[in-house]
């Protein structure tokens, strides 16, 4: 049975209903008489059950036949409707030849045998709509994380009013308060307050975490005991749950290869079985065999011979697996795409942004001889030379004396020279912070050695005498030997590092992660050619990466990932998949589900071959009895409907994750 089309628009992002704060809701299901499909069924039912018992004990035919009348109506206009607008397009459809089937048992006077086709034929199909809503719901749900009101700033921040609106009337820029226990209404970040945030719903982080002044928030997430006033960075229609909602939409209207194929072999098929259907009626009726015998068997050989089970057998799985790689952050944009996923057989990972978290940080101080100062010391006086700059090593370098809990003396007179450094007059002393090229005339043995080591060296002069060499280089991500490994293991071999960094500063991030093959100083057409040469070698290359220079090897591999966070907007648009939480170990979970999709479609593909096989030859060479050739034909329907959406259930991502 074809299941029910799913509806051509998306939902609707930024606006929705006012409505009183709640709970967290859990996730969302569709009720079982909200569906049309459900209710005609059940109607059917009730029609048929109260005609049986009348037909059985020999009541008159006016008793039970409006009852029947009913059942066939109810039960049938949808498929019948369907299977004729089908027809007028010139296809043959499935549910048509339900129907014509049915209407041929009541023509014959088998009116109990047409009304169990009907019940179970509309029985199944209320199933498919319910299954195939169950996948919408799970992911929709997202939506109602995030609140329907916000408190907005209303004049500016000496007025302190208030005004409470819909979240869909947010802007970028605009101030919004989030009190204690509320949600957050929009992706922004934190302007003042201190709070920790529950964010497990975007990240999967656990626990709640701390946030304060300049760190990012994500709408629906949960505050906690503190008070946050959050700017609004992306309208709501941008923000992380929409963007979740709308390409799992979107991802949801495309079809499979395996899905095309099996849809263009249906109406040949289906053509095949009408002609075959018409053979067994006539030919036996030419040799002078009984109307009513004939006729019963040529329309169960229709009934068990339709490939309904077949349709179903490759969208349910590939649907559930987008559904549930969405929950988990992680966007499929296709059902191609998700299908593919689980084809690769090599990949290979950029460097900074996707296996290191993409921002520098001091791994070490390194107090230069006679230099007189502690760490400490040293690095508090780079601290407070830098407070004031902008430049990515320069915030790198505060964030790592706060984290010490240094205190930062006061500094004058800053200034800051591109390519060289910034200088600033602290505690007395005219403090330098830069590049030890820069710096120096000559070379510093300690900058050497850190650079060696494939970090970057920034070097402290006092008064115009080297202190310190700070080592700043790009943290691993959490996971990411993990995540390596299990790419390894699903492929058959180490995924292979491209980047355009430095071989010294590629090294030592690949051996951290445990990556033997690297190729460093990569320009994006150099990334390009190496993926086109292992695809013509016969290889399905994943790649994965975040940033402009990794869009090209994206659009030209097999199947392309993209870290979402910190992703550029190109790198993003080509991709197949992007990791919105930025979770490598994502990666290798969403291969993996992708792995178990397809291996479900391969077993409906047999449950439902073997099904139609043995009901045909059953009915060609013995007696199939229409209700027994009915309930097996939906049987096998419905059971490999519900086995592609095992895929919907939260172990299928832990377990894909294992």
């Amino acid at each position: 049975m074809v299941p029910p089309t799913p509806p051509t628009t998306a939902p609707v992002l930024t606006a929705r209903p006012a409505a009183p704060p709640a709970a967290p809701p859990g996730r969302p299901r569709t009720r079982l008489f909200a569906l049309a499909e459900v209710r005609w069924a059940a109607l059917s039912a009730v029609a048929f059950l109260c005609a049986l018992p009348l037909d059985l004990a020999g009541a008159p035919a006016w008793a039970w036949g409006p009852l029947y009348a009913l059942c066939y109506a109810a039960g049938g206009w949808q498929p019948g409707l369907a299977g004729l607008q089908a027809l007028r397009a010139r296809t043959l459809d499935v549910d048509l030849l339900m129907v014509v089937a049915a209407i041929g048992a009541a023509a014959i006077g088998q009116y109990l045998d047409g009304g169990l086709l009907i019940v179970i034929f509309a029985t199944s199909g209320a199933l498919e709509a319910l299954a195939t809503r169950r996948t919408a719901d799970s992911v929709r749900g997202l939506l109602d994380l995030a609140p329907a009101r916000a408190a907005r700033l209303a004049g500016d921040d000496r007025s302190e009013a208030w005004e409470t609106v819909d979240v869909a009337d947010l802007r970028v820029g605009d101030t919004v308060l989030v009190r204690p226990g509320e949600r957050l209404p929009a992706d922004g970040t934190v302007l003042d307050g201190a709070s920790e945030v529950d964010q497990a719903t975007i990240t999967g982080e656990p626990l709640p975490v701390d946030r304060r002044a300049g760190d990012t928030v994500y709408a629906g997430t949960l505050n906690g005991t503190g008070s946050l006033r959050v700017r609004v960075d992306k309208d709501a229609a941008r923000s992380v749950i929409a963007r979740i909602v709308a390409m799992v939409e979107e991802a949801s209207a495309t079809k499979a290869p395996t899905q095309l194929f099996i849809e263009k072999v249906e109406q040949r098929y289906s053509t095949g079985v009408v002609v075959a259907t018409l053979a067994l009626l006539t030919v036996p009726l030419a040799f002078g065999a009984d109307f009513t015998s004939t006729l019963l068997r040529a329309m169960t050989f229709m009934i068990v011979a339709s490939p309904c089970a077949v349709v179903l057998a490759t969208m349910p799985p590939l649907l559930s697996a987008i559904a549930n790689a969405g929950r988990h952050g992680v966007l499929v944009k296709s059902a191609v795409a998700m299908e593919r996923l689980g084809e690769i057989d090599r990949a290979a990972l950029d460097k900074t942004g996707t296996l290191t978290e993409g921002s520098p940080r001091v791994a070490e101080v390194r107090v230069l001889p006679d230099a007189g100062l502690t760490q400490d010391r040293a690095l508090a006086l780079a601290a407070a030379a830098e407070v004031h700059s902008e430049h990515p090593l320069g915030r790198a370098i505060v964030a790592a004396a706060r984290e010490r809990g240094l205190r930062l003396p006061g500094a004058r007179e800053f200034a800051s020279t591109p390519g060289r450094g910034v200088s600033a007059s602290v505690d007395g002393s005219t403090v330098r912070v830069g590049s030890p090229a820069a710096l120096l005339a000559e070379e510093c043995a300690a900058a050497v050695q850190v650079e060696a080591e494939g970090r970057t060296a920034v070097l402290v002069e006092a008064d115009g005498v080297p202190v310190a060499v700070l080592a700043v280089d790009d943290r691993l991500r959490s996971g990411a030997p993990q995540a390596v490994a299990a790419l390894a293991r699903l492929t058959g071999r180490t995924p292979t590092l491209l980047t355009g960094d430095n071989a010294r500063a590629a090294g030592r991030v690949a051996g951290e992660a445990g990556i033997e093959d690297v190729r460093a100083g990569l320009l994006p057409e150099e990334k390009v050619a190496a993926v086109r040469a292992w695809q013509d070698a016969g290889d399905k290359v994943l790649i994965v990466g975040d940033g402009v220079n990794d869009a090209p090897a994206l659009a030209a591999a097999h199947t392309g990932v993209a870290m979402g966070r910190a992703g550029s907007d190109l790198a993003l648009e080509s991709a197949d998949a992007v990791v919105v939480r930025d979770e490598l170990a994502a990666v290798p979970a969403v291969v993996a589900l992708s792995r178990r999709a397809r291996r479900l479609v391969a077993q409906n593909l047999v449950i439902a071959s073997v099904c139609i096989g043995v009901l045909v030859v059953w009915d060609l060479a013995g007696h199939l009895p229409l209700p027994l050739g009915v309930a097996g034909h939906e049987g096998s329907t419905v059971l490999v409907a519900l086995n592609g959406l095992r895929l919907l259930r939260e172990s299928s991502w832990r377990e894909a994750g294992a």
